[in-house]
């Protein structure tokens, strides 16, 4: 059975600081590509940053700079580390695993930016 668990989410002032985990299981996590991505009240559901098999990065424009995404196969687990945060970043975050023929999506983790 595949699970992709989040957790690390909170409430946070504005400019501080949180470090998102996703542990996976039930699929060969070395294999996929991992993402984070993140959906807003009343918006689309956005990507945030990728990881590619080969640890490759990619980042949405948004958040180039402040966060980081590493993956760490050993433990099969993906981080999102969140620096400098805005009020704009308040969301669900949600991790993704993807390869060609394959998506699947944890259940999500609430990030609240506010003072």
């Amino acid at each position: 059975q595949v699970q992709l668990v989040e957790s690390g989410g909170g409430l946070v002032q504005p400019g501080g600081s949180l470090k998102l985990s996703c542990v996976a299981s039930g699929f060969t996590f070395s294999s996929y590509t991992m993402g984070w991505y993140r959906q807003a009240p009343g918006k689309e559901r956005e990507l945030v940053a990728i990881a590619s098999q080969s640890g490759s990065t990619y980042y949405t424009d948004s958040v180039k700079g402040r966060f980081t995404i590493s993956r760490d196969n050993a433990k099969n687990t993906v981080y999102l580390q969140m620096n400098t945060l805005k009020p704009e970043d308040t969301a669900v975050y949600y991790c993704n695993a993807a390869d060609d023929r394959r998506i699947y999506w944890g259940q999500g983790t609430q990030v609240t930016v506010s003072s």
